[in-house]
């Protein structure tokens, strides 16, 4: 479908992705006259005619952004800056050769500092199947690391520099700094890069040189166990430490940690529905989208909570708006907490919109769901709902929520299926009208469902 020669970085976009337009399109301004050409194109995959790209690229979430090299054929996520400037840096590197050449100790201070991971191969000279397994592997991850080669070890620093490989040092600006391996295989290969770049403890502030981390911790397929504070309170060290220890004991089984700032994580603290007053808190989320919380606790709680997290005992925590006191405007507010009793356990045919405030096409419906909740005040087997998806954790094996708005209906006798027709009043009611159960037909459901009963 795309035949793009030169690396290009292809942007996924629903229409509310405002902030980062007008930093891609700056980038794209300045990548157009870089040798060689960057190419920077961007679709909008809440088209019907784009559905298609987005399902074949796995397209979950927007913005999505994906670097696609030779025609097409390699495919990595983007997982740099989102500033003009930090795109363009980034992309620069992405277009050039995969690992660079250490030739001097200019060239090595060049590509290798103290904050950063680089992945450096030792070879006795450039050919071979290690170091073309190398090279394999640099292409591959280049999005991720930054990959340099040489034929000096002395020009490489921490450890040992006499050996002429080949071996392959990880350098990192954490834990015990660098580690070096000898297993060439791919596979193997990029195993050993995978599990050494990760902290033991991901540590979450406002130093932009963390944020690499941040983001690969997120990225993880494993559960997620944030612990958030206040880094500058007494008690900030004796948490570090004990959090750590609990970090070496489960990081081969399945869960990563972070350490989050309470400054630097209000971003987390609203998609969460945590408060302040909840720190010192830990937080655990599962990869099927459940969430463990533990809130006010003190460093001795952190290692008892979580083995009874992992032994299956602490309940999931469920992020709710308030129950609104009234519930009287045509369209009903609906709220995690009430989404229960109010949709799975009602016997009316209802209507769910999951919207979010800031959604244009949200507000674009929001008079039309009026009017079509008017038209149905008098007929008390029909609600009309809304709730905000942004503010409420939902059931996903239930509702599927890519976009926003997105419409349910659930008729009276529990079927549940997506509205995916024309927003207007009139769509929306003659699908209302052709799915709903109306009462003479339950009862006729019930009874046959009674005399099933009393035959048995």
């Amino acid at each position: 479908m795309f035949n793009f020669h030169s690396p290009f970085l292809f942007f996924f976009r629903c229409g509310h992705c405002k902030k980062l337009a007008p930093e891609y399109e700056k980038a794209a301004s300045i990548l157009s006259s870089h040798d060689p050409s960057v190419v920077l194109a961007k679709i909008d995959c809440t088209e019907e005619a784009n559905k298609e790209v987005a399902s074949e690229h796995d397209i979950k979430g927007f913005p999505t952004l994906k670097i696609f090299r030779n025609g097409g054929k390699n495919v990595q996520e983007y997982k740099g800056p989102r500033e003009a400037d930090g795109i363009v840096e980034y992309l620069k590197k992405q277009s050039g050769p995969a690992s660079a050449e250490i030739k001097t100790v200019e060239d090595a201070s060049g590509i290798i500092d103290d904050k950063k991971i680089v992945i450096v191969g030792v070879f006795p000279k450039f050919s071979g199947e290690e170091f073309e397994n190398f090279m394999a592997v640099a292409d591959k991850l280049r999005a991720d690391y930054e990959f340099a080669h040489t034929t000096d070890a002395k020009l490489v620093p921490r450890g040992e520099s006499s050996v002429t490989g080949p071996l392959v040092r990880l350098l990192k600006p954490f834990d015990e700094l660098f580690v070096d391996s000898k297993e060439f295989n791919v596979d193997a290969l990029e195993k050993f890069i995978e599990e050494s770049s990760v902290p033991v403890v991901t540590e979450f502030n406002k130093d932009p040189n963390n944020h690499p981390f941040v983001i690969k911790f997120f990225n993880s397929p494993n559960a997620k166990a944030m612990l958030f504070l206040n880094f500058t309170s007494e008690v900030a060290d004796a948490f570090r430490a004990k959090y750590r220890d609990v970090a070496e004991k489960y990081k081969t089984e399945g869960l990563s940690f972070l350490l989050g700032d309470v400054e630097a994580s209000q971003g987390a603290f609203q998609y969460f529905g945590l408060r302040e007053d909840q720190v010192p808190l830990i937080v655990v989320q599962t990869n099927d989208g459940q969430k463990f919380l533990k809130a006010n606790l003190e460093p001795e709680h952190i290692a008892t909570w979580v083995k009874d997290y992992k032994e299956g005992n602490v309940s999931p925590y469920k992020k709710s708006e308030p129950i609104p006191e009234q519930n009287d405007e045509p369209v009903k507010v609906v709220v995690a907490d009430t989404l229960q009793d109010f949709v799975f356990k009602s016997d009316k045919n209802i209507l769910l919109e999951f919207y979010a405030p800031w959604c244009g096409h949200c507000k674009q419906l929001a008079p039309i769901l009026d009017e079509i909740a008017t038209s149905y005040e008098s007929d008390s087997e029909i609600v009309i709902a809304k709730l905000d998806a942004t503010a409420n954790d939902l059931p996903s094996d239930t509702f599927d929520i890519k976009g926003y708005p997105t419409l349910y209906f659930k008729s009276a006798s529990g079927k549940i299926s997506q509205y995916e027709e024309d927003r207007t009043k009139e769509a929306i009611i003659a699908f209302i009208e052709k799915n709903r159960d109306k009462a003479e037909k339950q009862a006729e459901k019930q009874e046959e469902s009674a005399g099933s009963k009393d035959e048995l």
